[in-house]
């Protein structure tokens, strides 16, 4: 018997769907609202060495305020109070969900996967694939198309993802590093400057349930997915334990202007996939990164900011929750409308991006 590889040049296959609807987002937004004001406030010694001005944060984000959970709330329980709000609204029998996937980049522990206690949390049955997909801010997209993959091969019925990001402990342990710093003038513009997207950063939790449409009570579905990576840009944005807790060093500038470049060429690929022009997309849902993102990833791809719903002003950047949030919040406003074709545009450090096909 002999095997032979083909190598496969040129595009890369096409990730279609046939049978996956998407039968209800859902979100949690924490009640503890906590200003950019706020946030300078206690970086006031700082400012004053550096002659800095307040109302920065918000000036060069658009990010007014962000919200936190209570601190004893875990990642896993805030997404299973957005997982049950998903299953609700879905109508879909929690027995037929064969895949729950975590795909925050806050988790409970190391080991077991935060999954696990949204499954124990939510009673689901135990002829279930439950596991964790962590990619920065692009990792609720990633698992929305790796359950979709499963629903459209028949593998399972129905799937559900969460996350839940707890962004405070970032802010914390961000504000204290600053305010430890020595007193070099230099030295603590740089800092600022590297940590000034951690300062953006917020919590909430969101779910998403999809189904096959043999069991599917939501006309809405997945179509396309499309995906690039551009991992020279890896050392942009890192974020490791730091003491007690995260702290992330992020060149916004760069980062910036590399996840615009990587947008473009995914676009490329989306319309390929979806079969969609720019001028065939009713609605934009992105990944809410503050006004400067927005404005840039909008302008290169030549899509009109009126088609756009932004939640940065009032949740700030939730990391992976925020993409899905805006949806629900967009649905929840009537932004979204029956038979719109939705564009929903993913990215994250490392550098990687997603863009998603609804109907």
């Amino acid at each position: 018997m002999f095997i032979f590889f083909a190598r496969l040049s040129g595009p890369p296959p096409p990730v279609r769907f046939h049978d996956v609807h998407i039968e209800s987002f859902a979100y949690v937004a924490p009640e503890r609202v906590v200003t950019s004001a706020a946030i300078e406030a206690r970086l006031a010694p700082i400012y004053e060495r550096l002659r800095l001005s307040e109302g920065r944060i918000e000036l060069m984000s658009g990010i007014r305020e962000r919200r936190f959970f209570e601190p004893v709330l875990r990642p896993s329980q805030a997404a299973a109070r957005a997982g049950e709000l998903a299953l609700r609204a879905s109508d879909i029998d929690r027995a037929h969900i064969g895949c729950l996937i975590h795909a925050g980049v806050c988790r409970d522990h190391i080991e077991p996967a935060t999954a696990s206690f949204v499954h124990r949390a939510l009673e689901l049955r135990p002829a279930c694939n439950v596991f964790d997909i962590s990619n920065a801010c692009l990792g609720f997209t990633n698992a929305m198309v790796v359950v979709a993959q499963m629903i459209e091969a028949c593998a399972i019925e129905a799937a559900l993802v969460v996350a839940g990001e707890n962004g405070e402990p970032l802010i914390e342990r961000t504000i204290e590093a600053l305010l430890a710093a020595p007193p070099d003038a230099r030295a603590n513009r740089d800092a600022l400057k590297r940590a000034y997207a951690s300062l953006t950063i917020g919590s909430g939790a969101a779910a998403c349930v999809l189904a096959h449409s043999s069991i599917a009570r939501n006309p809405r579905r997945l179509l396309a997915a499309a995906a690039r990576a551009a991992s020279e840009h890896v050392d942009l944005c890192r974020g490791d334990v730091d003491g007690d807790g995260l702290l992330m060093e992020t060149d916004s500038e760069a980062l910036l202007l590399a996840g615009n470049t990587l947008a473009q060429a995914t676009w490329t690929d989306f319309e390929r996939e979806s079969g969609w022009t720019r001028a065939d997309v009713d609605r934009v849902v992105t990944h809410q990164v503050g006004a400067s993102h927005r404005r840039l990833i909008l302008g290169s791809l030549r899509l009109p900011p009126e088609r756009d719903f932004p939640t940065y002003e009032t949740f700030g950047n939730v990391g992976s929750v925020s993409l899905p949030l805006t949806f629900a919040c967009a649905e929840e406003h009537g932004f979204i409308r029956p038979n719109d074709r939705v564009a929903l545009l993913g990215i994250g450090s490392g550098l990687n991006c997603q863009m998603l096909a609804v109907r």
